[in-house]
């Protein structure tokens, strides 16, 4: 059944969705950054619980307070779920999602041991910062460096493939040069000493032996500099050439459509951009 927290006899719906998804209110913005502490206290728990030396001491405490923020996060789940108009469609929206994954590890460590170690996807939702501090131009931020990087994709997509190709002909080589006396027991083996060295990570697990493969790891390690250069450069040339307005990007109002979740109203907008609900 359709939620319309609009109507006169839901009242106690609007009220409630205005605490929960915006936070132009007092109330709302209260709501928000308690918020942000359970999932920052959360997180605590489930990295301390991690240390072996704290888990022996207070590992039952640690795993009690992961159930009550996991409650807490559960109940707050299902009250937005109740004061939108279309359930569903929140369910299935991108924060909707995160937010039912940040109560799903908890749970599914009731039959997967360390499961509940996955409740660092809770710092997803910590996103919700930059609309509660009313960070908006932050977002434009974020989006012109992402439209570089679409911008960018079939170049680098080039490039990938370009990089993919050399460490599986130089790890090939390198299976032939040293073969498995000295490390390189599989071709797989000699691609991942490839990728190691070619990123200049260099963990020195597997290392060459005769001169013709340390010569042939030499040319790969200096080529590594060049190649971890390109990607850079890519993006960079594309956000450099991308044009840029002058004018401060807009400051939007701080309410969420209740009919299909949109933000980033203008201040004066009195229906949504996107549906035509009045806000």
């Amino acid at each position: 059944m359709e939620l319309r927290p609009a109507d006169s006899s839901s009242g106690w719906r609007r009220t409630a969705y205005s605490v929960i998804f915006e936070a132009d209110t007092p109330a709302g913005r209260a709501f928000d950054v308690a918020l942000l502490w359970a999932i920052l206290l959360s997180v605590l728990a489930v990295m301390l619980e991690s240390v072996r030396s704290i888990n022996a001491t207070y590992g039952q405490l640690l795993r009690a307070i992961e159930w009550f923020f996991t409650g807490i996060f559960l109940i707050e789940y299902l009250a937005r779920l109740m004061v939108v108009r279309r359930p569903l469609s929140y369910a299935l929206s991108l924060l909707g999602v995160i937010d039912f994954l940040a109560i799903v590890p908890t749970l599914l460590s009731l039959v997967i041991v360390g499961s509940q170690y996955l409740l660092v996807i809770r710092t997803l939702r910590l996103l919700r910062v930059f609309r509660i501090f009313k960070l908006g131009h932050f977002v434009g931020e974020g989006e012109f460096i992402v439209d570089a990087l679409k911008a960018s994709r079939f170049k680098i997509m080039v490039f990938l493939t370009a990089v993919v190709t050399i460490v599986i002909i130089v790890g090939t080589l390198m299976y032939v040069i040293e073969g498995g006396n000295n490390g390189f027991t599989s071709i797989p083996q000699s691609i991942y000493w490839a990728i190691v060295t070619v990123t200049t990570v260099g963990y020195g697990d597997i290392s060459p032996v005769t001169m013709l493969g340390r010569t042939l790891a030499s040319a790969l390690m200096i080529m590594g500099y060049a190649i971890i250069a390109v990607p850079t450069g890519i993006v960079s040339a594309q956000m450099a050439s991308a044009s840029r307005p002058a004018a401060q990007p807009p400051a939007f109002k701080q309410v969420v459509c209740h009919v299909c979740q949109a933000g980033e109203h203008r201040p004066d907008a009195e229906f949504c951009w996107r549906c035509g609900e009045h806000l």
